[in-house]
């Protein structure tokens, strides 16, 4: 908790809360995937591991979990925990880059991407980028799973992909909004 609170400190605009998401976001993000189906999950921006925990948790043992990290304290604090997982890759880089990171693993398409982006603080290129290359690795039948603080993103996001369920998780500090899309 301390170190995603320095972290934001050092840079608000990249890690987009003061503290890492809640159980109950976690949960509601989750129950959007289908783990028995899921080949390969990829998760934008893991942080601490909130939502990587729980992708852990219910993943099966087959499934490719690639985590794309940009913070380089939350890369070696995932990599140290995560390094020798089954199954799980951990990479420091830009979710921008994220279909060329999948084609180095291997991987032509993701099932499910899970992201805790904060798009709202995020420049509006980099958000740009970042939707190109989600919706490269979704192909037809993928879906993006983020979360928002606000609604503001929500009609970038519609201007992007179609929206599948948009879901209000009251319980989570703050409350958010989870946005389940897929490619138009």
């Amino acid at each position: 908790m301390l170190l995603f609170l320095r972290q934001y400190i050092k840079n608000p605009k990249k890690i987009g809360a003061i503290a890492p998401s809640g159980k109950r976001l976690a949960n509601a993000m989750m129950r959007q995937i289908d783990f028995d189906s899921a080949e390969c999950i990829v998760e934008f921006g893991p942080g601490t591991g909130a939502f990587t925990e729980e992708l852990l948790r219910r993943r099966r043992n087959r499934t490719m979990l690639i985590l794309i990290e940009q913070n380089e304290k939350f890369y070696h604090l995932l990599k140290e925990r995560l390094g020798e997982q089954l199954n799980v890759t951990v990479v420091h880089g830009s979710a921008e880059d994220a279909d060329l990171i999948m084609r180095k693993c291997n991987f032509s398409a993701a099932d499910y991407i899970v992201s805790g982006l904060p798009f709202n603080s995020l420049p509006k290129e980099t958000s740009l980028n970042v939707f190109r290359a989600a919706k490269e690795m979704l192909g037809e039948n993928g879906v993006f799973i983020t979360f928002q603080y606000t609604l503001l993103q929500r009609n970038f996001l519609a201007e992007h992909f179609r929206f599948r369920d948009m879901l209000h998780v009251y319980s989570n500090i703050p409350p958010a909004y989870v946005f389940v899309l897929k490619n138009r």
